[in-house]
């Protein structure tokens, strides 16, 4: 009984602490999506030129590192959060998964931008999916369709992380 007392202390203690942690975003924090498609698809193409996929598939490995999601839900959530679109898996193989990247914001960038990149959410899920599993991954291709991105990130079973 009294190891079950401990256990049950140790969880209310848990969410305790989860509820004190600040949110990644909060609501005042949130910027018009127009603002974010301003500076995402014009302004840092415009700076970065044709480096803009690399550095920000780079910088989307950097975000994940920053922001470890442990659970798919998680991943889910934070996409949602960060205005990324809805995130869902659609395909686990043996050393790869495909996910979906869908919704409005999705949809809106598809539409109003041709050129419109996908490379920071790539590099963000190939460095979640790497923490997770526990082997290095990359973000293999992403393709665009009319309303939805699919994303297919790779991992290598035979190079485990230390």
């Amino acid at each position: 009984m009294e190891q079950r007392e401990k256990q049950e202390l140790d969880s209310l203690e848990e969410v305790e602490k989860e509820e004190e942690r600040p949110s990644a975003v909060t609501q005042e924090e949130t910027i018009p999506l127009f603002g974010y498609e301003l500076l995402r698809d014009i302004v840092l193409p415009d700076i970065l030129g044709k480096e803009t996929d690399n550095i920000s598939y780079w910088a989307g490995k950097n975000i994940a590192r920053v922001y470890p999601q442990p659970s798919l839900a998680d991943l889910q959530t934070f996409f949602i959060r960060a205005g990324w679109g809805t995130l869902t898996l659609k395909k686990e193989q043996r050393s790869s998964l495909e996910f979906e990247l869908s919704g409005p914001s999705v949809e809106r960038r598809l539409h109003n931008k041709e050129t419109c990149s996908f490379q920071l959410e790539a590099g963000f899920l190939a460095e979640q999916i790497q923490a997770q599993k526990g082997y290095t991954a990359e973000a293999e291709q992403w393709k665009k369709y009319r309303n939805k991105v699919v994303l297919s990130i790779v991992y290598d079973r035979r190079d485990i992380l230390v």
